[in-house]
């Protein structure tokens, strides 16, 4: 495994995920294995599970970590080739990899969707070119379409506390006041497709994720049906993807209350946070013993280990 970009990247989805349980039982089991060696975080956006998680992850395989915020501590990149940088723009890609790749034995990139543009955010220009230009591995910490390591935390929170070989799982959209992008649902949608479980996804009409992602998967866009003996809810909102980038719904009939829980087998809920009590979920819900969120986050960094120390074993 040269770098981390997608969950595709994995030899193995299920060994990755057996080895992150095995780091959350024993942390420091290969606390030697990234001695003397840096991980370098960029964060084009805001973060704090996957900026912490990923730092105490690199710390406990004894990496040192040095983090930079782009949006007010670096110059703006430029990502084109062949470009004249007369604009706002003051340091090429291709320096500002290689440079890095001087620093640093890997790089992680945190580059959000700009959700104006479906064909650039597609294209993946920050992580793609970082993984171009660069000469350590790269590791997606939730670019324009995938939020890889949160998927492995996922998956490995569903194995703790699943309490049967085949569960129902749905992943159930819900209101936000903003716009937000596909990362998260779609790389969760990638993991279900490798799980042994029913999995629904659950949306309004015109807010169906993109087809080359959820395939075969049904997709109701009755949110009370799907959630009918559900034994895991997984709630997460994303904008259009029709309509790219637009709101659609703005009311709270699709938030997850705890009436709408009482339809499942005492199911699970979930969610990557931060989520906005009383609009995606009620408090009743996120308050309940059967909340997983916190778990979730937990995870993160088991999920963010298992990573490193894949790239660690495959340098």
């Amino acid at each position: 495994m040269k770098n981390f970009i997608t969950l595709n990247d994995l030899p193995d989805l299920h060994k990755a995920v057996n080895l992150a349980k095995s780091l959350k039982e024993n942390p420091y089991a290969y606390e030697v294995l990234g001695k003397q060696k840096t991980l370098g975080l960029l964060f084009f956006n805001p973060s704090l599970r996957t900026r912490l998680s990923t730092q105490k992850a690199a710390q406990q395989l004894g990496f040192s970590t040095m983090v930079m915020n782009f949006s007010n501590e670096a110059w703006a990149l430029e990502f084109e080739d062949g470009t004249r940088m007369q604009g706002i723009r003051s340091e090429h890609i291709r320096e500002a990899a290689a440079v890095v790749s001087q620093y640093c034995d890997m790089v992680a990139i945190r580059a959000f969707a700009s959700l104006t543009n479906k064909k650039q955010d597609e294209a993946e220009i920050v992580l793609k070119s970082f993984a171009k230009y660069a000469k350590i591995p790269v590791i997606n910490m939730e670019s324009a379409t995938g939020h890889p390591l949160q998927a492995i935390a996922d998956a490995l929170t569903i194995k703790e506390h699943k309490t049967k070989h085949r569960p129902k799982i749905v992943l159930t959209w819900a209101p936000h006041p903003k716009a937000l992008p596909h990362a998260v649902a779609n790389s969760f949608t990638q993991m279900m497709q490798v799980q042994e479980a029913d999995f629904i996804i659950a949306n309004p009409k015109g807010y169906d994720l993109d087809k080359n992602i959820t395939k075969n998967i049904s997709v109701l866009h009755n949110q009370s049906e799907a959630l009918r003996n559900a034994d895991f809810v997984y709630a997460k909102n994303w904008c259009s993807y029709e309509t790219y980038g637009k709101i659609l719904k703005t009311d709270d009939e699709w938030m997850v209350t705890k009436e709408k829980m009482n339809l499942t087998k005492n199911a699970k809920f979930m969610h990557c946070l931060p989520i906005r009590r009383n609009i995606v979920a009620s408090d009743e819900v996120l308050d309940n013993s059967n909340s997983l969120v916190i778990d979730q986050a937990n995870n993160r960094t088991f999920a963010a280990q298992s990573v490193l120390k894949l790239l660690l074993d495959h340098a």
